[in-house]
């Protein structure tokens, strides 16, 4: 048996990643499931990317942020332990989505930006070390590979791998949800999805009409459905 249900790869600046993670706490907190939260770099898997022409202004930064703050998860694994891992990337999300829009907040991945995280994890200052200590990066980029290995590439975040280590282990990208289902709909919608990603011959679902995640940290109440244009202005905000 494995030692864990589920392996959640996540990058803390995504807000799908974490749209989905409070979904996943839902139904972990239903099914008794356990959880090893892992790393994928937006930053890293765009490392061949010109951002300059294939992003949005400010997701160079935005992602770069992302992987400062994978180091500290790295560091607070390696110190603190798994557990603690859920509890940083919990206190990241709080504080970068649902906080409302603060554009006088400092900048994502600088040691004022994240201190009050650690401090809601219950997690040591001087762990803001390692946001600056690229020897974290190569276990960093190892995790990215091994997710990528799991779905193929031309995905991101998150990446969920179900039942890891058994025959009847799945792994996929995502679902991109844009809002949190209620407890009911949370095990249904898992149900679902992972009954589709079982099926071996299952590759891709998709549609590109979405709404704008339903955070605070894009304004949205629930229920709007957002263009592109209002999906990238409420990114580049993000980058603040």
């Amino acid at each position: 048996m494995a030692d864990t249900d589920l392996h959640f790869y996540f990058d803390p600046v995504c807000p799908f990643a974490w749209m989905t993670s409070k979904w996943v706490r839902t139904v972990v907190a239903q099914r008794d499931y356990t959880v090893e939260w892992r790393f994928i770099s937006l930053r890293l898997l765009n490392a061949h990317v010109d951002y300059d022409t294939h992003f949005p202004p400010d997701y160079e930064a935005g992602h770069t942020a992302g992987l400062r703050l994978l180091r500290v998860a790295s560091r607070v694994r390696a110190e603190h332990g798994q557990a603690a891992v859920g509890r940083f990337y919990e206190a990241c999300g709080e504080r970068i989505f649902e906080q409302g829009r603060d554009d006088e907040r400092p900048e994502r991945g600088t040691r004022e930006f994240v201190a009050p995280i650690l401090a809601a994890a219950g997690l040591p200052v001087p762990l803001l070390d390692a946001l600056d200590d690229e020897s974290h990066d190569l276990e960093i980029r190892a995790e990215t590979d091994e997710a990528l290995a799991l779905t193929g590439k031309d995905v991101g975040t998150p990446i969920l791998h179900f039942r890891p280590g058994t025959d009847e282990g799945t792994a996929f990208f995502g679902p991109v949800i844009s809002r949190l289902p209620d407890e009911e709909q949370a095990a249904r919608l898992w149900d679902h999805v992972v009954g589709l990603a079982t099926f071996p011959g299952f590759a891709e679902l998709k549609r590109s009409l979405r709404e704008r995640p339903q955070l605070p940290a894009f304004g949205v109440a629930g229920g709007e459905v957002g263009t592109q244009e209002d999906w990238h202005a409420g990114s580049r905000r993000l980058k603040k």
